[in-house]
């Protein structure tokens, strides 16, 4: 460093130490003392939901045991004829539903839609009965321009996108 260099140096030390001779520093505040760290976060009636789960899946009157995995469903009720289960089981109903579900995603101008229908694994010699009945339907319903299954993250192959006209 030159000696101007330490000429400007000191002269700026010295311009400061003026400049600052009637500060005075501020008074700090009180400490706050750190806060404590709240307690951990227990889930208080977990114990008890799963008691009453446990005690209502056991004491609901109804043998778990009856129905197997691979059983096939089947329940009518007093009064509802034979005819109308047969229907059911053949797809007939969700047939109605599923165009009402089509007028109604159009009627909301819903473009894409996702029904869910399942893979029909346990259906037997029949095939997959509502997968059937979706892909006959949607085939014929002027409004789908096209459809496809979703992606597994979606149903897969339990599942099918469609895409439908504008109203």
């Amino acid at each position: 460093m030159s000696q101007k260099d330490e000429e400007y140096e000191a002269d700026d030390s010295e311009l400061f130490r003026r400049a600052m001779r009637d500060v005075k520093p501020l008074k700090r505040p009180a400490r706050v003392p750190p806060a404590r760290r709240s307690p951990r976060p227990r889930a208080k009636f977990a114990r008890a939901e799963r008691a009453a789960v446990l005690q209502e899946s056991l004491g609901s009157g109804i043998d778990l045991h009856d129905v197997q995995p691979g059983d096939e469903l089947l329940f009518r009720r007093d009064g509802v004829p034979e005819t109308v289960l047969r229907g059911l089981r053949r797809g007939n109903q969700a047939a109605a539903q599923l165009a009402a579900f089509l007028r109604a995603a159009r009627a909301h101008e819903l473009r894409c839609v996702r029904i869910i229908h399942g893979k029909g694994l346990r259906s037997g010699a029949r095939g997959p009965v509502l997968k059937n009945a979706v892909n006959a339907l949607l085939r014929r319903s002027d409004p789908v321009l096209a459809f496809a299954s979703a992606r597994p993250v979606a149903g897969g192959t339990g599942a099918t996108l469609v895409l439908l006209a504008r109203s």
